[in-house]
Formats: C-alpha cells, sequence, structure tokens
C-alpha cells in the first residue's frame, strides 16, 4: 500500500547520466503517491546527452510513471531546470503535466511557497557558463570515481558512501557558495510575498529557517536519493537516502515487486 500526501518534490534526477538513480526513484514513485507532484527541474541531463547518449530503460520508466501518475489523477507540475533548460519554451499545460517557469504553492495550513529550481541565483549558471559546463565535467568524474569505491565498500560490507557529496561538504568554498546560493534564493522569493520557497540545483536537501524564510531543497536522485513531502496538516518533511539497496536490484526484481513497473515496460517496448 503506498503511503499518500498531499504534495512531493522532486528535483535533479539527471536522467541520461550514468549517476541518475533511476532506480530508486521508481521505488519512491511506487510506494509514494501524491494529490500534486512537482518536478523542479533538471529530470532530463540536456548538457550530458549533447555529449553522449546514455538512455538504459530504467530512465523511460520514470518519465512513463511520472505520466502514470498524472493518468490516475496527480497533478504534476513540471519547473524546468538549468540541465533541461530545453524544455523552458513549451511552458503550458499538456494533459495532466503542466510546465512552468516557476509556482507559488499553497499549503494546507494556508503558507505561501515559492517553488523554483534555483539555477536562476546561481551566478556561475548564468554568467560563466564555459566554467558550469566544466564544473559539471569535473562533478562526473567524481561520481564516475564513486562507483567503484562502492563497489569495494559494498564487498567489504560497508555501506553507501558519496564521495562528490563529501568533497563539498569538506571544500570551504562549496560551503561558502551554498550558503550564499541559499541566501540569495531567499532575498529573492521576497519579491513574491511568501513565507517560504522550495528549490533545487545545488543537490543539498535541507529544511532551515534563514531570517523569516523557511527555506527548503528537495535535493537530488544522484547523490542524496531525497524528497520533499507534505502531509494533510501542511507539515514539509524532508526523505533522504532513500532505497539504498536498489543498486541490487535488477529490473526482473522490481517489475516482480510492483505491477505498474512492468506495465510501464511494456508501454514503452514497441510491438
Amino acid at each position: 500500500m503506498s503511503q499518500q500526501f498531499r504534495t512531493g518534490w522532486i528535483s535533479d534526477v539527471h536522467l541520461g547520466t550514468k549517476g541518475s538513480n533511476a532506480g530508486a526513484l521508481l521505488d519512491f514513485l511506487r510506494d509514494y503517491d501524491f494529490e500534486t507532484l512537482y518536478i523542479v527541474g533538471d529530470l532530463i541531463d540536456g548538457w550530458k546527452l549533447r555529449r553522449g547518449i546514455y538512455w538504459p530503460q530504467e530512465h523511460s520508466d520514470v518519465i512513463q510513471k511520472i505520466l502514470r501518475k498524472g493518468r490516475k489523477g496527480s497533478k504534476v507540475i513540471y519547473i524546468p531546470g538549468n540541465h533541461d533548460e530545453f524544455l523552458a519554451d513549451f511552458l503550458g499545460t499538456y494533459g495532466s503535466i503542466v510546465m512552468k517557469q516557476n509556482d507559488i504553492h499553497v499549503t494546507a495550513d494556508g503558507r505561501r511557497l515559492l517553488v523554483m529550481h534555483g539555477h536562476e541565483l546561481d551566478t556561475v549558471v548564468q554568467n560563466m557558463r564555459w566554467l558550469a559546463f566544466l564544473g559539471d565535467v569535473g562533478y562526473e568524474f567524481l561520481l564516475k570515481t564513486n562507483r567503484p569505491l562502492n563497489w569495494l565498500r559494498r564487498h567489504i560490507g560497508l555501506g553507501y558512501w558519496s564521495l562528490s557529496s563529501y568533497a563539498k561538504q569538506r571544500i570551504k568554498n562549496a560551503v561558502s557558495f551554498v550558503g550564499k546560493f541559499e541566501e540569495s534564493v531567499v532575498r529573492y522569493s521576497t519579491d513574491f510575498q511568501v513565507s517560504g520557497v522550495i528549490c533545487g540545483h545545488i543537490h543539498w536537501p535541507v529544511i532551515r529557517k534563514i531570517g523569516e524564510i523557511d527555506y527548503y531543497n528537495s535535493g537530488d536522485w544522484v547523490e542524496s536519493s531525497s524528497a520533499l513531502v507534505e502531509d494533510f496538516e501542511g507539515k514539509i518533511h524532508l526523505l533522504k537516502n532513500l532505497y539504498p539497496e536498489h543498486h541490487h536490484k535488477t529490473v526482473e526484481q522490481r517489475s516482480a515487486e510492483d505491477p505498474d513497473h512492468a506495465a510501464d515496460i511494456g508501454e514503452l517496448t514497441p510491438g
């Protein structure tokens, strides 16, 4: 039986990259249902796909699973980020999917929250795109290094560990960037007369108060496998490090656990 929530927010899945934890996200979409589901940018990594095509079946399954939720009654709001900025030219309503630049979400207890990806406030992305692309390549290298490292850890009985997340937490400039980014997002949100802001972009899941504004970051499905969920009383919860065991699951095992997953595969298979 899936868990029911009023609203869910996921971001930075980066489908089209080998680092995307699409399997964990499929488990999450199976186990949680929402009246409204926000995709807060970077569902698809257009930057990486321009450098070379990588698109396994599970990445198609994620798209189909989201569409299936829409067909079953969930309202899906998609806010493009910088890696899927090619979708920003297609704002509007497409069946159960609504494409927006940003949105104002009103919680069950009446609070107004600005929902945005966050790259708009990233000075590197906006003003030095070549450096942003270079950083993206370096980040991908850390993720590639992380895979054999975790293979070794798994075989000696240790749990999953993120090298790229560790590097971000230990490098002073990265920590400084995160703080400045959060403050910039909060300052930006005050123009919308809201009590809080929800974003993604920096792969840093957190709930915290900055001044008078509630700051929420939904994290990512590359390192932290995280999401934000709102219960029916209006309280927002952060879920982190979901489904670490998904690395060991095959597509066949997941299909056996989830009939919808098998149906999704069938709908995407030419016949």
